[in-house]
């Protein structure tokens, strides 16, 4: 059944982005934890994933503050105190992303216990404001923008941002998104993209990304989405 473009807004990507930086926060923390030390390729891989992910963090931010969230304020003014806070959030957060950023450097550089700490406290200090907005942004602010925009609408500004991002980013950028996905959410996390571009981001590196992960991780951390992995079983 098709589906009605100006019906309420479907921001679902939302959440499935914020759970793959969660996830990935969460992982870092494991490994981090290891009694055994990462050796010289892991704390590469993960300091390199790191920083790649407060780039991509900001780069989401910068999406929200400069199309998404004055779209709202202009079509729903009472939205504008909640709309203040998210601008707040954003604001506490960017020193915490450069915080890690660097942290992450400089672990990358000197495998020094002392080095790999100061990861885990920039660690804390980013989860410590980002979280809360993450879950504040999912139960507030998203119920909003689903009465405030149509789908079509929320449509647009997402394939405006895939448009524009560089083909190579989008490559590293799917894989990541999608790992560890359902069927359902699967869906919601590639609709976005050209039928094209789909079959190639989904498929020709798919196996770069599971190589990178085993790196960071370990093997033992599966990153295949759910609806792929041997046995699931897939909707009728």
């Amino acid at each position: 059944m098709a589906l009605d473009p100006n019906g309420p807004a479907d921001t679902r990507m939302m959440a499935i982005l914020h759970d793959a930086l969660r996830r990935d926060l969460t992982r870092t923390r494991t490994v981090l934890a290891s009694p055994s030390p990462p050796d010289e390729s892991q704390r590469v891989a993960l300091a390199d994933h790191l920083i790649w992910m407060m780039q991509y963090l900001r780069f989401h931010h910068v999406t929200e503050d400069e199309s998404l969230w004055p779209l709202i304020r202009r079509l729903n003014p009472a939205a504008g105190a909640l709309l203040d806070r998210m601008d707040a959030d954003h604001a506490r957060i960017s020193p915490e992303i450069d915080h890690l950023s660097a942290a992450a450097g400089g672990y990358r550089a000197v495998p020094s216990p002392e080095a790999r700490q100061a990861v885990v406290a920039a660690l804390d200090r980013l989860e410590a404001v980002l979280l809360p907005h993450l879950r504040s942004e999912e139960d507030e602010m998203m119920p909003v923008v689903s009465r405030t925009i149509t789908r079509r609408q929320w449509d647009d500004w997402g394939r405006e941002i895939v448009k524009n991002k560089p083909k190579l980013e989008l490559a590293r950028e799917v894989p990541w998104v999608i790992d560890g996905l359902d069927d359902e959410r699967y869906r919601v996390a590639t609709d976005v993209l050209p039928a094209v571009a789909r079959f190639i981001m989904l498929h020709a590196f798919a196996g770069r990304y599971r190589r990178a992960s085993t790196t960071r991780w370990g093997a033992e951390v599966e990153v295949t989405p759910r609806r792929a992995r041997p046995g699931a079983q897939r909707p009728a």
